[in-house]
């Protein structure tokens, strides 16, 4: 497990998958190969990260190593019935069509265990209230890289209040420009300043301490 967990944070592409087919001949959990493992990996992953530590490239490949294993993992969790920690969904704001802070904060959530939706860019608000409505998540986060496009984030703040669904999730918001008197401003529940404080909101979120 321990090797496992070495080959994912160091993004050993080649040597997750085999390493996860190996424990699961030996008759490992598959849910102790994600719990002690994997999410652990991700977990340390994201905290080089916000050390700064490790950079994108880093992050990106011990990503990709971590979906290996769990391309093999998936089916058998499948069947094992073992539910996500719960739903995020995700999106950059209407008019802004950077995607990579949303992608990192993609990768930190999945790697802790959740199902994450991504609307991917230039997400209107009335997406985002369709995809509260069909996946009911715990949690919804968007992102902006443009000043110009933080007025999206307080529209959509808006629309979903006006749609009667703003008690139904918690929100978070995030990207360069952003900053916590914005959030404030706007009424969300957390800024989140990069993919780890994130992260470490969604889990409280789902245990009952945000």
């Amino acid at each position: 497990m321990e090797q496992l967990k070495e080959m994912v944070i160091k993004g050993k592409t080649k040597e997750t998958a085999g390493k996860v087919k190996e424990l699961l001949d030996k008759d490992t959990d598959p849910e102790a190969i994600m719990k002690e493992a994997m999410i652990p990996a991700m977990d340390e992953v994201g905290d080089l990260f916000a050390k700064g530590d490790y950079y994108v490239p880093e992050m990106l490949m011990a990503a990709k190593a971590m979906n290996l294993g769990l391309e093999v993992l998936k089916p058998i969790l499948a069947q094992c019935d073992i539910e996500p920690l719960g739903t995020v969904v995700i999106g950059t704001v209407k008019g802004d069509l950077h995607d990579i802070g949303k992608n990192l904060a993609a990768i930190a959530l999945e790697g802790a265990g959740f199902e994450v939706v991504d609307l991917g860019t230039d997400v209107s608000p009335e997406k985002f209230i369709d995809a509260i409505k069909e996946h009911e998540p715990k949690v919804l986060g968007f992102s902006a890289l443009l000043s110009t496009t933080m007025r999206s984030m307080k529209d959509t703040v808006e629309a979903i209040d006006k749609a009667g669904i703003r008690d139904r999730v918690k929100i978070m918001i995030g990207g360069a420009p952003v900053t916590q008197k914005f959030a404030d401003e706007i009424g969300v529940d957390f800024y989140a300043s990069d993919s780890t404080s994130g992260r470490n909101f969604a889990r409280e979120v789902v245990s009952g301490e945000a």
